[in-house]
């Protein structure tokens, strides 16, 4: 069984124990119903709050719940507040999460008031700060649980970073509204428990002192302990992971040479290599540290600077390479910042073409000059299509896959950003699948890159939309090797597929900052040996009888695949000179061979460091973010202060006080 598995199943029991233990509490029916008409109002909340990021009134309610009534109630409000709200939000894999963790905030309410019986506005803010850190540990700790990938603290730590604007919102949301409404919400909760409850015992046990530590253990410890078995779950091999193994098969298909080709019988080409080396860094594995006879797919790329010509080219290579932690400003002798800038037209556009202007800012993002990408993001914004997407060209029909790349550009939340979701939410199959064109299929690459943009405006590709989910179908079409096929019992390009699929598939989009070097062996220092300055020394020391001038001409073509010519085009992946593809067009930023125009080039990657994604007028995407995050709070105190002195003033008709 895989540790995926395993942490369902805990999770699972975390619930039937929550559960159980408010059936075996037996409550009154009015705290039934109190229990009822709070979870609704803590759905209400969510829903009315859906616009603003992660500011939700739903962790305080779930907090105060269980400080007021008991963890066991409080552990219900929770877990049917998850429940019930995922039928507006999506129901998906991360619902048993939710419901989980926010239970659990109940009986983190609960435990406060074993501690504090009487607490004021600061210990109950400071108990909502922990939720709302504790609930976000806790989903961030299900994407690996759910999607795979490496069960590693560094995993999880660049997950953390990634969801830090949300947790912040988040947290500062919860204080916000603790300290606004939480010590009169809490005494109208415990005054209506009171007045209905009753039970027989001494007179400390009716002063409400001390509360009966065994009864906690005999209940909510249950839930504690399954928890803690939970995060102290360990994988118990990495063949477990889709990630992992289609990772090792892509380094299995590399060249003597250091590059990667499209399949067996392709030549190695910068392309193919640029792709293999985004995948890879997708994956947790520095490219500079995949080598082959001592040749890196950096070393190969170096030595194939004129494969490297238009401005897709060039994005693609600025990206291979950052996600490599290279320079581009100082590679092969050329600035390939500089080079991008002089292809940009005088609109703001590569090209043209929205994709390769997608991947253009992208690149321009990674190298860190992101005051550079502003014409051109302005440009993609006039040429958004009237259904919200992008197409090959301005005035061509809206494909998932462009629309997946520009996404990755926009800020989330903006107009165009919300249009081009909107878009692919009716693009999307139902077998969770999206096609490179209307009128065909699903298949791999396509919903590989508009999952990307999903990532990329902070939507989980699993519940996206209706139908299936695109991770799930993108794991359908995982061989056993661990390569992807184009689609089912479709095997095309499987280099080219399986390092797209590997992207999104790992939690990333693009940019991607450069993973970690495995620790080197010290060389041994000589005199006048030192290597070049701004050249990475090779992951892999060769002894001289097996360097690349001890192989014959003839058995190093025989090795980079020798006959093998390029991939028919009849078998090009995501429709490729099928229907409603422009063969004769110019590259798009290397998604497709010289004159193709299939695919283009295209979001901590939700990149994690190098490139969040810019604001579509402004250089820095941090301010519409800040500005929903102080929207959201203005609205939360706006709409607790219209409560709380509606029920000042019902209090003063009802009861004169």
């Amino acid at each position: 069984m895989s540790w995926e598995v395993a942490s369902f199943l805990i999770v699972g029991a975390v619930i039937l124990a929550g559960f159980a233990w408010y059936e075996r509490s037996r409550p009154p029916a009015q705290v039934v119903a109190l229990v009822a008409a709070l979870a609704a109002l803590a759905i209400a909340g969510r829903i009315a709050f859906a616009a603003f990021p992660n500011v939700k009134p739903t962790t305080d309610i779930v907090v105060f719940a269980g400080y007021a009534l008991g963890g066991a109630p409080g552990f219900a409000v929770g877990a049917l507040t998850a429940l019930v709200s995922n039928f507006w939000f999506g129901q998906g894999p991360w619902t048993p999460w939710q419901m989980a963790g926010w239970g659990l905030c109940g009986v983190l309410g609960a435990a406060l008031a074993l501690g504090i019986r009487n607490a004021g506005r600061l210990a109950l803010a400071a108990t909502c700060a922990f939720a709302g850190i504790f609930y976000g540990a806790l989903l961030n700790f299900s994407l690996m649980a759910t999607y795979g990938g490496d069960l590693t603290l560094r995993h999880f730590l660049a997950l953390e970073a990634r969801a830090i604007p949300f947790e912040v919102a988040h947290v500062l949301g919860n204080v916000v509204l603790a300290l606004v409404a939480g010590p009169a919400m809490v005494r109208m909760l415990a005054r209506f428990r009171e007045r209905f409850e009753w039970e027989r015992g001494t007179a400390a046990g009716r002063s409400g002192a001390s509360r009966p530590v065994g009864g906690v253990l005999r209940s909510g410890g249950v839930a504690a302990v399954l928890l803690v078995a939970l995060l102290g779950l360990t994988a118990p091999s990495a063949q477990a992971s889709p990630v992992s193994s289609a990772a090792d098969w892509l380094e299995s298909q590399q060249r003597p040479s250091g590059g990667f080709g499209a399949s067996a019988e392709s030549d190695a080409g910068a392309e193919m290599t640029s792709w293999a080396m985004l995948a890879l860094a997708a994956a947790g594995r520095n490219p500079l540290d995949v080598a082959r006879l001592g040749k890196s797919p950096v070393d190969f790329l170096r030595g194939h600077g004129d494969e490297v010509k238009d401005a897709g080219d060039i994005a693609r290579t600025i990206l291979a390479l950052e996600a490599a932690g290279v320079d581009p400003r100082d590679f092969g002798g050329k600035n390939l910042v500089d080079s991008l800038l002089a292809e940009r037209r005088g609109n703001g556009s590569y090209q043209g073409w929205p994709g390769t202007s997608a991947y253009a800012v992208l690149a321009l993002r990674a190298a860190g000059d992101n005051s550079a990408a502003t014409p051109t993001v302005e440009w993609l914004r006039k040429v958004q299509g009237s259904e919200g997407g992008w197409g090959n060209r301005p005035d061509s029909e809206s494909t998932p896959e462009v629309t997946g790349a520009v996404l990755q550009v926009l800020a989330p939340g903006s107009e165009a950003s919300e249009r081009a979701l909107a878009y692919l939410r009716k693009s999307k199959r139902e077998n969770g699948g999206f096609a490179p064109g209307n009128n065909l299929s699903a298949n791999a690459q396509a919903t590989a890159w508009a999952s990307q943009g999903l990532l990329a405006a902070g939507k989980d590709p699993a519940g996206f939309g209706a139908g299936k989910s695109s991770f799930a179908y993108l794991r359908s079409l995982q061989s056993d090797e661990g390569y992807f096929l184009q689609s089912p019992n479709l095997e095309s390009s499987p280099v080219w597929v399986t390092a797209d699929v590997l992207v999104p598939l790992s939690g990333n989009h693009l940019p991607i900052a450069a993973p970690p070097r495995e620790p080197q062996p010290k060389p041994l220092a000589s005199k006048g040996s030192s290597p070049p300055s701004g050249v990475p020394l090779p992951s892999v020391t060769i002894p001289p009888s097996a360097s690349e001038a001890d192989v014959p001409p003839a058995l190093q073509e025989a090795l980079e695949g020798g006959a093998g010519g390029p991939p028919a085009k009849g078998s090009a992946p995501s429709g490729k000179n099928g229907a409603g593809t422009l063969p004769d067009l110019p590259s798009t930023g290397g998604r497709g061979p010289e004159g193709d125009l299939g695919t283009v080039l295209p979001e901590p990657s939700a990149s994690e460091a190098s490139g969040a994604p810019a604001s579509e007028t402004t250089d820095d995407s941090s301010s519409s973010t800040a500005g929903a995050i102080l929207l959201g709070l203005l609205a939360g105190c706006l709409l607790f202060g219209a409560g709380l002195a509606g029920r000042r003033g019902w209090m003063r008709w009802r009861y004169g006080l």
